[in-house]
């Protein structure tokens, strides 16, 4: 991948022509589109498109594509952004106590099928440092209670100033993160829920589906608003069960599924495929 290659996604209010000013704007500045998604949502009248492009020409001045991409944007009101492909996500993780998450990632990255770079492991805990160490990633314990809640949030914001973090994933880290926390990082936090939202919520969620008899048991990755567990979902990922399901198995089974409901958000917020539209997203795959 060479630092010719570019990610363009934009909205805006839907009207005839964006898609030919889009692509007509990358010719003359000698780009080559090489993937183009798009999708108008006639219930909201917006209109999404992600567009994955080289530049041909060494030549190619990316402050003047940006500024004619900014004037283009202010002719069809657009909220747009344009990134290299070369440049990886860099990524925080918070964890609790269960690491199945946590190790799915760290293999994927270590396996090179991650799309971005875990930089470093946070936890309320200390179980889990063993694991961050084994694959060379950094780890911080920051303990934390209904009255230490602003200074340990404080310091996971120092870290992600520090490490230069573009997106934080709650891999199973059981804890409320606070409205401030939710405001200042909104779009950039990626929670993995054990269920279909909004069923089973709070502690134990397999044993919940197990006294109801459940016959699909799912997980939810979903971007972190200040609605606990109500924010805009991105994937969901499902298994049929049936009465001979122990909770225990339910639980394997679902761990299992909340791996690669969370690892698939990652990559896809990660290659810049996910639009916001209101409380959904749309996702280019």
């Amino acid at each position: 991948m060479s630092d010719r290659e570019f990610v363009l996604t934009l909205s805006c209010p839907d009207s005839r022509g964006i898609v030919a000013a889009v692509a007509n704007l990358l010719a003359a500045h000698q780009c080559n589109i090489e993937e183009s998604q798009q999708f108008g949502d006639h219930y909201t009248g917006r209109f999404f498109m992600r567009v994955q492009f080289t530049a041909e020409s060494p030549q190619v001045d990316e402050d003047a594509l940006r500024g004619a991409l900014a004037a283009l944007a202010s002719e069809y009101a657009m909220d747009w952004d344009l990134w290299r492909r070369d440049v990886r996500m860099r990524v925080l993780v918070m964890v609790s106590k269960y690491g199945h998450c946590l190790n799915d990632l760290l293999y994927r990255q270590r396996s090179g099928t991650l799309k971005a770079d875990i930089a470093a492991v946070v936890s309320n805990h200390p179980d889990l440092e063993f694991l961050a160490k084994s694959y060379g990633v950094d780890f911080h314990h920051l303990p934390v209670t209904p009255q230490t809640k602003p200074e340990q949030e404080a310091r996971v914001l120092e870290l992600i100033q520090s490490y230069q973090i573009d997106l934080v994933v709650l891999a199973r880290y059981m804890q409320v993160l606070s409205e401030d926390l939710c405001q200042k990082l909104a779009g950039r936090i990626i929670n993995i829920h054990h269920s279909f939202l909004p069923s089973f919520k709070g502690a134990r969620p397999y044993h919940q589906a197990h006294a109801r008899g459940v016959k699909l048991i799912g997980a939810t990755a979903h971007y972190v608003t200040a609605d606990l567990d109500e924010g805009p979902i991105i994937e969901q990922e499902v298994a049929r069960v049936d009465h001979t399901f122990s909770p225990e198995q339910l639980t394997e089974v679902g761990r299992d599924l909340e791996s690669m409901a969370l690892a698939r958000a990652v990559n896809w917020h990660a290659e810049h495929r996910i639009l916001l539209n209101g409380s959904k997203t749309v996702v280019f795959r």
